[in-house]
């Protein structure tokens, strides 16, 4: 997600109003849950504001990762606010539907699954019986990290119930990669229980930017329309919107949803919004903008004259009058982008820029489809970028 994490937890990256947790919480008190833990480490702080800011239906409370050394870790530094019963361990950076993880809590001891053409970029989960037959008849016997020649198509999404008696297996040894891993407690709880595979309807897992356009494409269709800011007479809003208290549509401005304005953004006037688009609070778009199905962040400002298309704008960014983002390709292939320093297939015939904090652009720059600016960067007025900076 870099760099959109460089100050930044990546469970608070925004997505339709309220940050990636936010929807993870929603979900899971949705199902059932009657007390919720989450565990912290990197930028602690801005996690716990945001659950100090909110009145949850159900006691939420905070635990601190010392060290990020994995994912048994992370569980064993909330261990000591488990009770004696089974437990539900989920990834506050995923989306999860309701219903699937109401039907998970049922199940257990149980492993959330989902069905995927290429699951070797995954942990698959290696299940005995019928693949066809209902996952009540069907028991995990373990997973395998990106295997070469997966044992099924069906992946490990992150979200399990372990038996009370795991509380005690969270001191696991270390992997090849030097974490420790609560897949090795999933694989003992495989040994010693009969854990049921249960299918999703719907997951995500958010941890490249593209699939952050895709979590907000998500969140922002399930979204009511709703108009609580100051709206000019003319301006035209089509489909659903979100126009939150405090937020601004100046004259001549043309929103087709599913489009979120938070508190305090303002768009116009005569600017264009469209596709799954969320402004942040405080976010500018400008006089003769257009913007389409991308996420701009807080503090951030698109002013005067730009096309931003299919693109992540982290905090604080602004871009010079007559900026301009490509989001295809001539050969029309999908968008690559570099991750980790591996050039990446997007999976998106349609994908414009990432932009971490506080990015600069010149006047009538053009940026190429897949760059990413990193936090800080600038262009010269007239550059055109066609890798990243």
């Amino acid at each position: 997600m870099a760099p959109l994490t460089d100050s930044l937890p990546k469970p608070m990256l925004p997505v339709a109003g309220q940050p990636l947790v936010g929807h993870c919480l929603d979900s899971a008190i949705a199902a059932g849950a009657s007390r919720v833990v989450i565990v912290v480490g990197h930028e602690a702080g801005v996690v716990r504001d945001h659950v100090a800011e909110h009145d949850w239906p159900v006691p939420v409370e905070l635990t601190q990762q010392q060290r990020q050394r994995g994912t048994a870790d992370a569980v064993r530094a909330a261990s000591s606010a488990l009770t004696d019963d089974p437990f539900v361990v989920l990834n506050g950076d995923a989306l999860y539907d309701a219903p699937s993880l109401e039907r998970l809590y049922s199940d257990g001891p149980a492993v959330g699954s989902y069905r995927v053409d290429d699951p070797s970029q995954y942990g698959v989960l290696d299940v005995a019986g019928n693949p066809d037959a209902d996952s009540g008849a069907r028991r995990v016997t373990g997973v395998i990290e990106k295997p070469p020649n997966p044992p099924s198509d069906l992946i490990n999404t992150g979200a399990y119930v372990f038996p009370a008696a795991a509380r005690s297996w969270l001191d696991v040894g270390e992997s090849e990669r030097g974490e420790l891993e609560l897949t090795d407690v999933l694989q003992r709880t495989c040994a010693e229980f009969e854990v049921t595979p249960v299918p999703f309807e719907r997951w995500l897992d958010v941890g490249r930017p593209w699939e952050l356009l895709e979590a907000n494409e998500w969140k922002l269709a399930e979204c009511e329309r709703r108009l609580d800011g100051d709206i000019a007479d003319d301006a035209q809003l089509r489909g659903t919107v979100v126009v939150e208290d405090g937020a601004t549509v100046e004259p001549g401005v043309v929103i087709e949803g599913p489009t979120y304005l938070d508190a305090g953004a303002r768009v116009g006037p005569n600017a264009y919004v469209r596709g799954a688009t969320y402004l942040g609070p405080n976010a500018k778009v400008g006089h003769a903008v257009e913007v389409k199905n991308s996420v701009i962040a807080a503090g951030s400002h698109v002013p005067h004259l730009s096309y931003v298309g299919d693109s992540v704008l982290g905090r604080d960014v602004n871009f010079g009058a007559s900026t301009t983002v490509a989001n295809l390709r001539h050969d029309d292939a999908n968008v690559r982008m570099r991750v980790k320093g591996e050039s990446t297939d997007t999976g998106r015939r349609k994908f414009g820029v990432v932009c971490g904090d506080g990015v600069n652009t010149g006047i009538n720059s053009s940026l190429n489809a897949g760059v990413v600016l990193s936090t800080g960067a600038t262009t010269m007025p007239g550059e055109t970028v066609t890798r990243d900076r």
